[in-house]
């Protein structure tokens, strides 16, 4: 392997090491079931395929006010490719990755790590921590496209581009340049004249068009930056306690992907609304106990928005690039609603109001400025993501068919987003080979046992068949 040499992070990459805290590590954690994979027959894939990407040979070191992605010289493949021998059923299984879910990943070596265990339950099971800033769950559900194959004895794609990393000036470039996209048309040819384009425009005519539509721009940028930042904090609830940063994962049975289309269909809707209704009738039961008027709770779900659009072409990023490219938006959870309907088209509402907003936009540009700022500041702009949401909800698209690793088949793949300051639930949401899957992680101050709360997101699709 050839010598690298260091790269700037993003800031956006960089923020997400900035955020993390004892109690709360800012990892993903992936469990994928794969029939009959071996130890050795793993062992030979990660050094002839996933160490081929030059990111995963790399640490980040803070330098300065800056982090750089730098080389470990005495990287070891045994520091990152554990097995775990003893069989485990799913009880066991469970909690033995909550373990490994609150286990902080050492700064001294490159912050990933796999784990096999072979003798589990209805397949070997395999595990990946890696921290988030590396990668989001786009980057690595195409990296997952990209090392498996349709075939089992098929070859995976040629990752030798993997060898760059990206440098943080292209990031900074790529948010100024989205900054100019939505002050001003002007570029590119993309101002939309008034008159019919056949009509007579004199140059000074169509440059003070020009100069309104901009001013438009800057107006509504503003409007949206303070609605954004001004937007209402949750109502107090037991969702949101001091933290004891301990936490449990759960994760339930695969659901046919055509129950939540066929919901989807029927009303008008996307399958994205339908699994947002499930979590917010769900956190309805969670708290239909307490001493709450829910007709005056307000929460909101935290759901991270695809910004590649949004980037000129420019600064896109080559595939199979690894980074974080996506925004937030603050998606309020109707735990008012008195029927399943009423709760599906007002998440319907408000999803479509949001991904229309210029919020996912201002998320990622806020949070790379939090990877600009001094490491003091930086927890003032962290808060504002926080304060805002009493739950992570991402739900990430997997491929329709079938996928092979190491020729073995992948039989399921499952996922759980870190939640940053004081949020304690997150809810993973996985369509893979036609079917749907709800992960669910809460810190035990918000819930001791997440499995009542993964059983009513999955019961709620009832309410729709």
């Amino acid at each position: 392997m050839s010598h690298m040499e260091s790269s700037l992070l993003s800031p956006v990459d960089a923020a997400w090491l900035s955020m993390e805290s004892p109690a709360n590590p800012m990892t993903i954690t992936v469990l994928l079931r794969v029939d009959g994979l071996t130890a050795p027959v793993f062992r030979h894939f990660l050094e002839n395929h996933w160490l081929r990407i030059a990111r995963f040979r790399c640490r980040p070191v803070r330098k300065g006010a800056a982090w750089v992605w730098e080389e470990d010289d005495l990287f070891r493949l045994r520091h990152h490719f554990h097995v775990e021998p003893e069989p485990m059923d799913e009880a066991r299984l469970q909690d033995w990755l909550s373990a490994r879910l609150n286990q902080s990943m050492p700064d001294y070596r490159p912050r990933w790590g796999f784990w096999l265990i072979p003798r589990a339950q209805g397949g070997a099971a395999l595990l990946l921590r890696m921290h988030h800033c590396y990668a989001d769950g786009l980057s690595l559900i195409e990296l997952f496209n990209a090392l498996t194959t349709t075939v089992p004895d098929a070859l995976p794609a040629d990752l030798a581009g993997g060898e760059r990393v990206s440098g943080g000036r292209r990031w900074l470039d790529a948010g100024w340049h989205w900054l100019q996209t939505q002050v001003t048309l002007a570029d590119e040819g993309r101002v939309e004249d008034v008159a019919p384009s056949d009509a007579p425009v004199d140059a000074l005519s169509k440059h003070r068009q020009q100069l309104e539509k901009a001013a438009w721009n800057g107006l509504k940028l503003v409007n949206e930056l303070s609605q954004y930042v001004l937007e209402p904090e949750d109502t107090p609830t037991r969702l949101k306690p001091g933290l004891l940063g301990r936490r449990q994962c759960r994760w339930s049975a695969p659901i046919p992907l055509a129950a939540f289309r066929h919901i989807a269909n029927t009303t008008h809707c996307k399958i994205n609304d339908v699994l947002l209704a499930c979590v917010a009738q769900a956190l309805r039961k969670q708290l239909e106990g307490d001493e709450l008027d829910l007709d005056e709770v307000m929460l909101h779900a935290a759901v991270p928005v695809d910004i590649r659009g949004l980037l000129p072409d420019s600064v896109q990023p080559e595939p199979g690039e690894l980074g974080n490219l996506f925004g937030t938006v603050f998606v309020p959870l109707p735990v008012d609603a008195h029927s399943p309907l009423e709760c599906l088209y007002r998440v319907k509402h408000e999803t479509r109001r949001l991904k229309r907003s210029w919020q996912p936009g201002i998320s990622w540009g806020l949070m790379c400025s939090a990877g600009l700022l001094p490491k003091t500041w930086q927890q003032p702009v962290a808060d504002l993501f926080c304060r805002k949401a009493s739950a992570v909800v991402s739900n990430v698209p997997g491929t329709p068919e079938s996928r092979y690793l190491a020729g073995c088949r992948v039989r399921e793949q499952m996922f759980w987003v870190p939640q940053s300051g004081d949020i304690g639930l997150g809810v993973s949401i996985v369509s893979y080979a036609g079917r749907v899957q709800f992960g669910v992680v809460a810190d035990e101050a918000v819930m001791a046992d997440p499995k009542p709360f993964l059983d009513d997101c999955v019961n709620a699709l009832q309410g729709w068949q």
